[in-house]
C-alpha cells in the first residue's frame, strides 16, 4: 500500500462516489510511483461490493482518461491479470476536494455568520453552523453520468444500418438493458458493426430491423464471437510471452528482437527478473 498515492487520490474529485471508491481501492494496491497494481475486475467487484458492469465501465473510463495505464500482464490461475499504473500527473491535475474559501455572502440580506442561540428557555445551544452560512456549499445533483451513458447507447444504435432503424426509443431501452446485464459497450458496438458489414448486400426480405435484432437476441452470437476472439488473442499473447521468457533465460540470439514493450510485459508478468534481462544483454 502507498500512503502517497492513497492521499493524492483522497484529495481529488473523481466525479462520483463509485469512481472514488474504485480508485481508492486501486491506490491501496499501488507502489509509491503508482505502479504494480494487479487485481482483476472480479476482485475489485468483491471488495467494493459494486456491480460487475459498473466496475468494468469505470475501469474502461479511467483508461480512456489516462488516470489508469496498462503496463503489462501477470500470470494467475485463470491465465493472466492486467497490471495497471495510476498516473499521478493525471491525478494531480484533477480538482481538489478542499472547500474553497468564501468570505462574502448576500449583500441585500446579510447571512448569519455565527451559530444561533437556539431555545432560550431551555438554554439549548444552536447548531455549529447555520444552513445559510457563506461557507455552506449547496451542490446541484450531477447529470454527467446519465449523459455519458445516453451518449454510449446512442453511439451503439447509430452504427446500425440507417435504412433498417425502427422504434428508436425501444431500441435505446433494449441496448441499455443489455449493457446493464453485463455486456461490454464496445463489444455490442462491434457486434452491430459486424452485422452491418455482413448484411450490406442482403435483399430487403433478408434484413432484420433494429428492434427485432435486439429483441430476438441475434446480437449474442456476434458478441460471443468477439469474446472468443479476444480470449484467443490473450492466450496467444500469454503463450508468446512464455516463449520470449525462454529466450531470455536461455540467452538465445533472437533476444535482440525483443522490444522494450515486450520486456516491460515480461517483467510485469514476473516471467523473468531484471537480472535475467541484463544478463541477456537487453538492458544495461
Amino acid at each position: 500500500m502507498s500512503w502517497r498515492v492513497a492521499n493524492a487520490c483522497a484529495e481529488r474529485k473523481f466525479g462520483s462516489a463509485t469512481r472514488k471508491q474504485i480508485i481508492m481501492f486501486l491506490a491501496d494496491k499501488a507502489s509509491d510511483d503508482g505502479s504494480g497494481i494487479w487485481c482483476s475486475k472480479g476482485t475489485i467487484q468483491r471488495h467494493t461490493e459494486l456491480g460487475g458492469t459498473t466496475v468494468k465501465r469505470t475501469i474502461r473510463d479511467f483508461l480512456k482518461e489516462g488516470i489508469l495505464v496498462e503496463t503489462g500482464a501477470r500470470g494467475c490461475k485463470n491465465g493472466f491479470t492486467v497490471v495497471y499504473r495510476i498516473d499521478l500527473a493525471q491525478i494531480e491535475a484533477l480538482e481538489l476536494t478542499a472547500e474553497p474559501d468564501i468570505e462574502t455572502g448576500a449583500t441585500v440580506n446579510p447571512v448569519q455568520t455565527r451559530p444561533g442561540t437556539g431555545a432560550t428557555v431551555a438554554g439549548v445551544p444552536g447548531p455549529p453552523r447555520p444552513p445559510n452560512h457563506p461557507k455552506t456549499i449547496h451542490k446541484p445533483p450531477s447529470r454527467e453520468r446519465v449523459v455519458a451513458e445516453d451518449e454510449e447507447v446512442e453511439r451503439i444504435l447509430a452504427a446500425y444500418p440507417p435504412d433498417r432503424l425502427r422504434g428508436k426509443t425501444e431500441c435505446l431501452g433494449r441496448i441499455r438493458d443489455i449493457l446493464d446485464a453485463g455486456t461490454e459497450a464496445e463489444d455490442l458496438l462491434q457486434a452491430v458493426k459486424a452485422y452491418a458489414t455482413e448484411s450490406a448486400d442482403f435483399t430487403r426480405s433478408k434484413v432484420c430491423f433494429s428492434d427485432n435484432w435486439l429483441k430476438s437476441g441475434r446480437w449474442r452470437a456476434y458478441v460471443e464471437d468477439i469474446t472468443k476472439c479476444r480470449a484467443e488473442t490473450k492466450a496467444k499473447e500469454a503463450e508468446m510471452l512464455v516463449g520470449l521468457a525462454n529466450w531470455v533465460t536461455d540467452r538465445h540470439p533472437l533476444c535482440r528482437h525483443i522490444t522494450p514493450g515486450q520486456i516491460d510485459a515480461l517483467l510485469a508478468a514476473e516471467l523473468v527478473t531484471q537480472a535475467q534481462i541484463q544478463a541477456a544483454g537487453l538492458r544495461s
